[in-house]
C-alpha cells in the first residue's frame, strides 16, 4: 500500500527508465524470423466458459491507470481481459477461446483449473487454512519428502519460499556463509529474479535498474550459446534441434564451441577471481527470458568442476526448466550429466504439491 503521491513519481520513475531501454536496446546480429501466415481451425471444445460479469474493459484500464503500479507493462497495444481458464483453453470478457501456449511464463503446467488439482485445493480449503511453522502440519513434511525422493545423490532437504527470486536469493546466501567467500558467477543473458539482490546475477540491462551495490561480487561470464554466441555449429546441443551454423568438431575433437567457451570461463577464474575462494556459480539449465538457450554439450559439468575446485558450490536454477518442463527428464540438470551442489525451483511446482 501507497499514497497517490508516491504512486504518481513512482510511475514515472518506471516510465522513464523502460523508455530509457527500450531506446538504448542492443540489436543482436541475428535477423527477426518473418513467419508465414498460417490459417487454421480451432480444435472443438465441449467446455463453456461462464459469461463475464466483472467490470467493463474500459473500468479495468481505469482502475489500473489510477491504482495499479506501472511496473508491470502489457505486450500488447490492446491486451487480452482474461477471466476463465479451463485445462488448455482460456478464454476472455467477450467469451473468445485461445489455445494457451505460454502457460502464464511456463508456470501453468497441468492445464488450467485442472479437475485434480481443483479437487486436492478444495479438499485442502476445508480442512484448514494456515496455521504456524511453531506447530506441526502434516503437508508439508509429505511434500518434502515427495520433493526429495525426485533427486538424485545428497540432494534430500529442502528449504520453501515464495518465490524463485526468493530462492535465489537464499541460495546466493547460503553458499557465502556454506564457503566463508564472496565472488559469485553468472552467465551474460540470464535472468535469475529481480529482487535488489538477485537483480545482480541477471545479466539482461531490460531487468536491471541502478541500484547501488547490486552486483558486488558477481561476475557475468561468456554465454555459452552456439546459436548467437562467437562459436557453435550444427552439433553442438544436445538436442534434437540443432543451429543452422557450420560445425567443424569430429568424434575426435569433441565440441570445440564447448571447449573454446570453457576457456573463457577458466579466464574469469585466472584473472578476475581470488585464487581458490568462490562461493558459487549460478546457471539456468536451459535459458528461458534470455530465449530458451542451450548450451554445448559438456559444458556445465566442466563448469560445476572448476567451481567445485576453487572452494565454491554450482547452483542449478529449475525455475523455468524443472518438473519434466524439458521433456526427457524431471530436471533439467539431469541433461548435463551431472549433479549440481543446490538446486532452486517455482513456477509449476504448486500444481505438483
Amino acid at each position: 500500500m501507497m499514497s497517490k503521491n508516491s504512486l504518481v513519481q513512482t510511475a514515472r520513475l518506471l516510465r522513464h527508465g523502460i523508455q530509457q531501454r527500450s531506446a538504448s536496446t542492443l540489436h543482436s546480429k541475428a535477423s527477426p524470423a518473418v513467419m508465414p501466415e498460417i490459417q487454421c481451425e480451432m480444435p472443438e471444445c465441449d467446455y463453456q466458459s461462464p459469461q463475464y460479469s466483472g467490470p467493463s474493459y474500459e473500468k479495468v484500464l481505469e482502475i489500473r491507470q489510477k491504482h495499479i503500479t506501472p511496473n508491470i507493462v502489457p505486450h500488447f497495444k490492446k491486451p487480452l481481459l482474461i477471466h476463465n481458464g479451463h485445462m488448455q483453453w482460456l478464454f476472455d470478457h467477450e467469451g473468445r477461446r485461445y489455445l494457451d501456449m505460454f502457460g502464464g511464463i511456463v508456470t501453468v503446467s497441468v492445464g488450467h483449473c485442472h479437475p485434480k488439482v481443483n479437487r486436492a485445493l478444495e479438499k485442502q480449503i476445508n480442512t484448514l487454512w494456515h496455521t504456524t511453522n511453531i506447530y506441526l502440519h502434516p503437508k508439508i513434511h509429505e511434500y518434502a519428502e515427495r520433493l526429495t525422493a525426485k533427486f538424485p545423490g545428497e540432494l534430500k532437504a529442502v528449504c520453501f519460499v515464495n518465490s524463485g527470486s526468493e530462492a535465489n536469493d537464499l541460495a546466493m546466501l547460503m553458499a557465502r556463509l556454506h564457503t566463508g567467500n564472496q565472488d559469485i558467477i553468472t552467465f551474460r543473458n540470464a535472468y535469475h529474479g529481480m529482487s535488489p539482490y538477485t537483480m545482480g546475477l541477471t545479466a539482461l540491462s531490460t531487468w536491471r535498474f541502478p541500484l547501488p551495490g547490486v552486483s558486488n561480487g558477481i561476475h557475468h561470464v561468456m554465454n555459452p550459446d552456439p546459436y548467437l554466441g562467437l562459436w557453435g555449429g550444427a552439433a553442438c546441443r544436445d538436442s534434437p534441434i540443432q543451429t543452422d551454423r557450420k560445425c567443424d568438431c569430429t568424434s575426435e575433437s569433441g565440441c570445440m564451441a564447448g571447449a573454446r567457451y570453457y576457456d573463457q570461463l577458466e579466464e574469469v577464474f585466472k584473472y578476475s577471481l581470488p585464487r581458490g575462494r568462490v562461493a558459487a556459480m549460478f546457471a539456468e539449465s536451459i535459458q528461458g527470458v534470455g530465449g530458451t538457450v542451450q548450451y554445448p554439450k559438456g559444458y556445465i559439468k566442466k563448469a560445476a568442476e572448476l567451481v567445485r575446485a576453487n572452494g565454491g558450490v554450482f547452483i542449478a536454477d529449475e525455475v523455468q526448466s524443472g518438473f519434466g518442463r524439458t521433456g526427457e527428464h524431471f530436471w533439467g540438470f539431469e541433461g548435463h550429466d551431472f549433479i549440481p551442489d543446490i538446486v532452486t525451483m517455482a513456477k509449476g511446482e504448486f500444481e505438483k504439491a
